[in-house]
């Protein structure tokens, strides 16, 4: 199996340097999985989007600090390149920001968080389950496209994850995020933070992310889509 992983993340400062790009996250994500798997990264924040014609087995959308109401060019381009993969009917996934870029482009809305930043380890429910995900983000779907069902939530976040059909799946979370990598961004964000934002943060790290839990979803939503 070829995924693509569409990279939004447009933060270049020197702490993301010091870290993997989420390129590799996602591909170290689903080779602990799958090992044969193929992944293919396109920085499309850089305006690199795949050539016309390329297939692949499937798609995933980063998150970034970036937003879906920003109007940058590969911003429009990526809602147009979502809307012809859905229409081909490839399957994709979206993270983040990739979950907010997918509403957006198919007929949803995205908005501010009415609580503000929603930041470190966060529970949430998805298909009936609850889950532990890291969380960093301002703005949350507020209405799901025509035709997506909502898998979950929580108080802060009702749409956590949404599908349509077998062939799009999101979450407002962030699946590829390891507990050393957040516990990083933490500490990197804490002075940006509102001091209640940045104390529960701290806490949330007690208690690691389900990342085996939410990578078997990943890859058996590819593997059936």
């Amino acid at each position: 199996m070829h995924i693509a992983v569409l990279v939004a993340n447009t933060d270049e400062s020197a702490f993301a340097q010091g870290h993997p790009k989420d390129g590799a996250k996602f591909a170290t994500l689903l080779h602990e999985m799958r090992p044969e798997w193929r992944v293919s990264s396109f920085s499309v924040k850089d305006g690199a989007f795949p050539d016309e014609g390329m297939r692949f087995d499937g798609w995933i959308i980063t998150g970034s600090p970036a937003s879906v109401h920003d109007t940058d060019a590969w911003v429009g381009r990526l809602f147009g390149l979502i809307r012809a993969i859905v229409a081909r009917g490839e399957p994709l996934f979206g993270a983040c920001f990739g979950h907010q870029a997918i509403a957006v482009a198919l007929g949803g809305v995205v908005g501010d968080n009415p609580g503000g930043w929603v930041f470190g380890g966060v529970d949430t429910v998805m298909e009936g389950a609850q889950i532990r995900l890291y969380a960093a983000h301002r703005e949350q779907v507020l209405a799901v496209p025509a035709g997506a069902v909502v898998l979950g939530g929580n108080a802060d976040c009702a749409v956590g994850s949404f599908a349509i059909g077998r062939r799009v799946l999101t979450t407002q979370y962030h699946p590829e995020m390891t507990h050393g990598f957040m516990t990083a961004l933490v500490a990197e964000y804490e002075a940006k933070l509102p001091a209640d934002v940045a104390a529960r943060a701290r806490e949330s790290l007690a208690l690691p992310a389900d990342r085996a839990t939410i990578a078997a979803r990943m890859v058996r939503f590819f593997e059936t889509a």
